[in-house]
C-alpha cells in the first residue's frame, strides 16, 4: 500500500504556486520552501481552472512520493472543489487547502470524497490532510469546530477576504488589528490538538525588515510557519521559525533531564538555571525540538 511520505521537518514555509503556470510548477520544488500550496483558486482565472487542474494532476503524478516537500493544493469551494479533490488524490499529495471553508460540514464533504478515492486507489485512508481557509466572520466563529473536523491538520486565515467582509483597514506594521482573529486560530488549533495555524501571507517581499518584524509577531502569538507568495520571502520566514543551535541544545537538555527524573518517579525537576521544570515547560521544549533542522513530523 502506498503511503504519502512526510516531510523531513515540520514545515516553516508554505509557498504558493499558481496551478496554471507549468513552468513555475516545474521549478517549484527547487525554490527552497518546506511546503508548497499549488493554487487552483484565486491565482487561476475561472475559465482556466479545468486546464490548470489537468496540469497539476499530471505534475503530481510525475512526482516521487518521497520528494522531501509537503505538496498541498488549494481547491475551490463547493462542488468544483470536490471534483478537483477527487481528481488530485495520489501518493504525492500531502493535503488540500479548502478555500472559503465556512463550517465543518464542508470539511466532512471533502473527507468523504477523499476516503472513497483513497480506498479505490489503495492508499491509506486518512493519509491526505485538510487545511480549512477561514475567510469569513462565520468561519472564524466556527474555528474550534473546524479545527476538530476530520483530517484537519491546521487552520489558515484568508485575511484579505476577511478584512473586506468586516470592513477592517489594518494599517499597523504587524497588523495588530487582526490580533483577535490570529489568536482565535491559535486557540482553536491547540484545543483540537492539531498543529498551530499557518501564518497569513504578506505582500511584502522587497522589505526584509518589515517581513521579519511581522513574522516575529506571528511567532510570539504561537505560529510556527507562514505562507509565502514569493521565493524571496523564504529566507526571512525560515530564519524566524528555525530554532537556533543554542535553543535546540537547551531544549534537548531539559527534555533529557525531565525524562531521567520521570524514570525515577519525580514529576518536577530544576533546570540548569535553578528554575522549576514541569510538564508545561517540557511541552515548550519539545516544540522547539520539533522545529529543529532534521526533525520529521
Amino acid at each position: 500500500m502506498t503511503v504519502p511520505t512526510p516531510p523531513r521537518r515540520v514545515p516553516r514555509s508554505y509557498l504558493y504556486v499558481p496551478g496554471d503556470r507549468p513552468r513555475m510548477l516545474a521549478k517549484a520544488l527547487g525554490r527552497g520552501a518546506d511546503a508548497l500550496i499549488v493554487d487552483l483558486e484565486d491565482a487561476v482565472a475561472p475559465a482556466a481552472r479545468q486546464t490548470a487542474l489537468r496540469s497539476v494532476r499530471h505534475w503530481l503524478e510525475e512526482l516521487p512520493p518521497d520528494n522531501g516537500t509537503d505538496i498541498w493544493v488549494r481547491v475551490n469551494p463547493g462542488p468544483d472543489g470536490l471534483r478537483e479533490a477527487a481528481a488530485l488524490v495520489g501518493p504525492a499529495l500531502r493535503g488540500l487547502c479548502l478555500a472559503k471553508c465556512p463550517h465543518p460540514g464542508a470539511v466532512a464533504a471533502f473527507h468523504d470524497v477523499l476516503t472513497e478515492r483513497e480506498a479505490h486507489l489503495g492508499l491509506t485512508v486518512g493519509g491526505i490532510a485538510l487545511s480549512p481557509l477561514l475567510e469569513t466572520a462565520a468561519a472564524v466563529l466556527n474555528a474550534p469546530a473546524l479545527a476538530a473536523a476530520p483530517r484537519v491538520a491546521h487552520l489558515q486565515a484568508g485575511e484579505a477576504d476577511l478584512c473586506a467582509e468586516l470592513g477592517m483597514e489594518p494599517r499597523s506594521d504587524d497588523r495588530s488589528e487582526l490580533l483577535v482573529v490570529r489568536t482565535t486560530l491559535v486557540l482553536a488549533c491547540a484545543a483540537a490538538g492539531i498543529a498551530p495555524p499557518v501564518g497569513p501571507v504578506s505582500t511584502v517581499f522587497r522589505d526584509a525588515g518589515a517581513l521579519l518584524a511581522s513574522t516575529r509577531a506571528l511567532r510570539r502569538l504561537g505560529y510556527r510557519s507562514r505562507a509565502c507568495i514569493h521565493p524571496d520571502q523564504l529566507p526571512v520566514v525560515h530564519e524566524v521559525f528555525t530554532p537556533s543551535a543554542e535553543e535546540v541544545s537547551a531544549a534537548r537538555a531539559l527534555v533529557e533531564r525531565f525524562e531521567d527524573a520521570a524514570r525515577s518517579g519525580r514529576a518536577v525537576v530544576t533546570g540548569p538555571d535553578g528554575r522549576m521544570v514541569d510538564e508545561a515547560v517540557i511541552r515548550a521544549a519539545r516544540r522547539v525540538l520539533a522545529g529543529a533542522p532534521g526533525q520529521a513530523t
